[in-house]
């Protein structure tokens, strides 16, 4: 059986090791799923609660191309509500066909709580990163503890 492992990322850099990580700790690229605002067609911009910004904001090129073997399988997605994003890996395919839930509608999908999912959309409409491993029973303590030590938060199972 297969379960979601989630966590959020607030740097761009740090998304990028933790898929890294997760590649070279031999999770499959079908397994791994980042999401993040489209900064180069996000005119709104995003301030972080800090004040600063975003690393510099994520662009397509920055954290897809960053992200070898998901960019494959990566897309740009204009979600309602919470404007234009990125998302590579199996992810984007439920949430581009249910676009209309937008992202807390494709994380329903794959299993998680209503409340959760609300919760982690609004963390990608803050401007973080949302990374997903969906993998086998066995495998989600490594997945959870390599997104933490990438500096991940709000790492959660379901």
């Amino acid at each position: 059986m297969s379960k979601t492992v989630i966590g959020v990322f607030s740097r761009e850099d740090s998304a990028k090791q933790a898929v890294e990580s997760l590649r070279n700790s031999g999770f499959d690229t079908n397994e791994i799923s980042i999401i993040a605002r489209d900064r180069q067609r996000d005119t709104g911009g995003s301030i972080m609660a800090d004040g600063g910004s975003l690393s510099s904001g994520v662009t397509t090129g920055g954290i897809l191309g960053g992200l070898a073997g998901l960019a494959a399988g990566a897309g740009a997605l204009a979600i309602p509500g919470i404007g234009p994003l990125i998302a590579a890996g199996p992810l984007a395919g439920v949430i581009s066909g249910a676009a209309t839930g937008g992202i807390a509608g494709g994380l329903i999908d794959w299993g998680l709580p209503s409340d959760r999912s609300d919760f982690y959309e609004g963390k990608v409409r803050e401007g973080r990163i949302l990374a997903t491993v969906r993998t086998k029973d066995n495998k989600v303590e490594e997945a959870a503890q390599i997104l933490r030590s990438h500096g991940a938060t709000d790492v959660e199972t379901h």
